[in-house]
């Protein structure tokens, strides 16, 4: 599914302009920066809208009540979900990365943060030598 999803997404971003696919073949950092950047400020404001499905302001009369995290558009709280999954895709995408490099990253990091809770993991002792590891593998053919 989620490499349905990437091809989906890469035919989209190819509509406005951004083919992605060419940009995984020959990576040019300027252009990945830049719909990197482009995307980041959408994703941003997708989870603003997130956001605003729940009574977040403090002051407001629900979270006075005790409401405060409650989720209060859970259909639109969905949709929000979605669209920060199509920047996530875009983002992933900027970057080279495909389904199957998602999925092997992803399984590497998933490793990193067992291994944190099930050690003494800490803000003020945290540093990113635990990630340094995470890479991806010879690349295969891209189907």
């Amino acid at each position: 599914m989620l490499k349905d999803m990437f091809e989906r997404q890469a035919a989209l971003n190819a509509r406005i302009g951004y083919d992605t696919k060419s940009q995984r073949e020959r990576f040019d950092a300027e252009s990945a920066g830049k719909w990197l950047n482009d995307y980041i400020i959408a994703a941003s404001n997708e989870l603003e809208e997130l956001r605003d499905c729940t009574f977040w302001k403090h002051w407001c009369s629900e979270a006075k009540a005790g409401r405060r995290f409650a989720v209060h558009d859970l259909q639109n709280a969905r949709v929000e979900v979605i669209d920060l999954l199509f920047f996530w895709i875009s983002m992933a995408q900027c970057v080279g990365l495909n389904a199957d490099d998602v999925h092997d990253l992803y399984l590497q990091k998933l490793n990193v943060n067992h291994r944190r809770q099930d050690g003494d993991y800490t803000m003020t002792s945290k540093d990113e030598t635990d990630n340094k590891g995470i890479t991806l593998g010879p690349r295969a053919a891209d189907g």
